[in-house]
């Protein structure tokens, strides 16, 4: 170690220093010595915890994704809570205004790294699957709450908030959408899920509001 200093969670500091650096600069910046640069030790360390670097790179994704587990039990248990179009379009701001589109680019770019993802979990894309399989298992709550109507495809409408919430933060340089311009993209997806009159139970006070005023 440079600074003659073991690391603690080594494995948890690389796998925050590559996040860093996907999040500043892209995955074309992401090696293992920028990594190693990054977390302020030896080029050694990565290559002691991990087989090589697209291994360290597999793990960081499936450490990512292990997280999307954690926010969609939380998302699930604030079904009956708020509003839905709330509630959707806080998850896509947490979901896609962190890692989750750096995470996707990095997937797209590097073969070797689909290939061994493909090897340790389901089919689809990372990141993105998981996030619609999230989103659907929100929405089936809703669902069986009422505030969905009851013949609402779940599955569709996740997949469709998750494909328009990547196309909205997807190639944005600077600041990410408002939570206006996410809400705006969600009522319009789940309008025609509404129970009775389009898109009426799953407005949101608080921004129509603010709209009027």
């Amino acid at each position: 170690m440079p600074t003659g200093v073991a690391m603690r969670d080594a494995r948890g500091q690389l796998f925050d220093a590559a996040e860093r650096i996907l999040l500043r600069a892209g995955p074309n910046a992401l090696t293992s010595r920028a990594v190693t640069t990054e977390a302020g030790c030896a080029k050694g360390v990565l290559h002691r915890h991990f087989a090589d670097f697209d291994a360290f790179l597999a793990e960081l994704v499936l450490d990512r994704i292990s997280r999307i587990d954690q926010q969609g039990a939380a998302l699930r248990e604030s079904a009956g809570t708020g509003t839905v179009a709330d509630n959707l379009t806080g998850a896509l701001r947490d979901l896609f205004g962190s890692l989750a589109v750096a995470i996707v680019g990095l997937i797209t770019s590097r073969d070797v790294l689909r290939t061994r993802l493909r090897q340790a979990r389901r089919a689809g894309v990372p990141v993105l699957t998981e996030a619609t399989a999230m989103l659907a298992s929100y929405l089936s709550a809703e669902r069986d709450l009422g505030r969905i109507a009851a013949d609402a495809d779940v599955d569709t409408l996740a997949l469709t908030l998750i494909g328009s919430g990547h196309l909205l933060f997807a190639g944005r340089e600077g600041s990410p959408p408002g939570a206006e311009a996410v809400h705006k993209v969600v009522t319009t997806v789940i309008a025609g899920a509404a129970p009775g009159a389009p898109g009426a139970a799953l407005s949101t006070p608080a921004v129509d509001r603010d709209r009027a005023s």
